[in-house]
């Protein structure tokens, strides 16, 4: 598997050099100063490819090419959104990157309540704590109809843990839920995280659903001639919040979103953290079923809670069968390898590293410290070394 490194662009704390010393080879990023749904012109994209090949690596995958809001909701200007949609996956294509990780959540990125979580090593984590989201969402954002989101004893719990909570913790919530994703220009208030809620408040699952099978056949066709594979990242969490559908959670999700434009270019991501929070969620029988469609791998791992909260675990720790999913990787691989492909090779990046030794204090995008990361990619390494050795 080809071992790649998430690169937030040259303001990255953890740089290029960082990412060659933990022996990854390819790069993945994206032009993340234009991510307002602006066309990406194939010259800044070409200047991002020869800053990370000056360096000694290669740009493997694009992660990713933002999907506006409009486009999800098909709402104001999206016609022309998609159009740039396309343009940009054509200037992707014309610098040789061959895959395109994107995503179809509503508003949000991946959520998390804290962002450093204290672990027994005394490193710290990501975490979603489904009682601090209920809090937030019932007794502090106090969206429409949010009662109804939340079990009552859950609701009661959370009115307790409100109480406990300083006004410095509420505010740390609020900024960890809606303040703060990753490589973003702007960031949501909670009038304006409020009004973004009003403009999905009549679109259903079934509506959103619709929306993305709409969008998949106008880019689908483009990626297809321009030889580049489309790769879905999975709901995270794999689970509705904020009354927002969730379209992208369960095997079912992928099943029904690859029969709706049945094409090579129509992959996913196969992110075992993010499918890996639902229980319901067999991560080794996906790897497997849905194998030749995996175009790229998030490899991290997840212990989940009976109450639907969970961090995210070591590597080769919690409630993901690690060594089985990648084992199913590598069987694809071969197939694929034996068919002649030449893009046999399935890339991978080591996802959401803990806060760990040096990195602990210091400045990093949570859940992209570099050390965490680097501990994570060589305990995956050591499970594909040894797969090859016994194979």
């Amino acid at each position: 598997m080809k071992e790649t490194w998430r690169w937030f662009g040259p303001d990255d704390p953890v740089t290029l050099a960082h990412a060659r010393q933990a022996g990854a080879t390819g790069i993945v990023t994206a032009l993340h100063q234009i991510n307002d749904g602006r066309a990406w012109p194939r010259e800044e994209v070409m200047k991002r490819k020869a800053l990370i090949e000056a360096a000694g690596l290669t740009w493997s995958v694009v992660e990713s090419i933002i999907v506006h809001e409009d486009v999800k909701t098909r709402t104001g200007n999206f016609r022309k959104l998609i159009d740039n949609y396309k343009a940009s996956i054509r200037s992707a294509a014309a610098a040789g990157i061959r895959v395109v990780c994107y995503n179809f959540m509503a508003i949000t990125d991946w959520t998390r309540t804290d962002l450093e979580f204290v672990m027994p090593h005394g490193g710290t984590a990501l975490r979603f704590d489904i009682i601090e989201l209920c809090a937030y969402d019932v007794l502090i954002l106090k969206r429409p109809a949010a009662e109804q989101d939340h079990p009552k004893a859950r609701i009661e719990t959370a009115r307790l843990r409100l109480a406990a909570m300083s006004e410095s913790d509420t505010a740390r919530l609020e900024r960890n839920l809606i303040e703060w994703v990753p490589a973003r220009e702007f960031v949501y208030d909670r009038q304006s995280f409020r009004r973004m809620l009003d403009t999905y408040k009549e679109i259903s699952a079934e509506g959103f659903r619709a929306n993305l099978f709409e969008f998949l056949g106008e880019i689908v066709p483009v990626a297809e001639a321009e030889g580049v594979r489309l790769a879905i990242h999975p709901d995270d969490p794999p689970f509705p919040i904020f009354g927002l559908p969730r379209v992208v959670s369960t095997a079912a999700d992928a099943r029904a979103l690859l029969a709706a434009q049945p094409s090579p270019s129509n992959g996913l991501t196969l992110c075992t953290g993010s499918y890996g929070a639902n229980g319901q969620n067999d991560l080794v029988g996906m790897a497997k079923e849905f194998a030749p469609a995996v175009h790229f791998a998030h490899l991290r791992n997840v212990t989940r809670e009976p109450d639907g909260s969970f961090h995210e675990a070591e590597h080769l720790g919690g409630d993901v069968d690690m060594v089985h999913v990648v084992a199913a990787l590598k069987a694809e691989e071969r197939r694929r390898k034996q068919e002649g492909r030449a893009d046999w090779e399935i890339p991978l990046r080591p996802d959401h590293g803990h806060a760990i030794v040096d990195d602990i204090g210091k400045k990093t995008n949570p859940g992209y410290s570099c050390i965490g990361r680097l501990k994570g990619l060589a305990e995956l390494r050591g499970i594909m070394r040894t797969l090859d050795a016994l194979t």
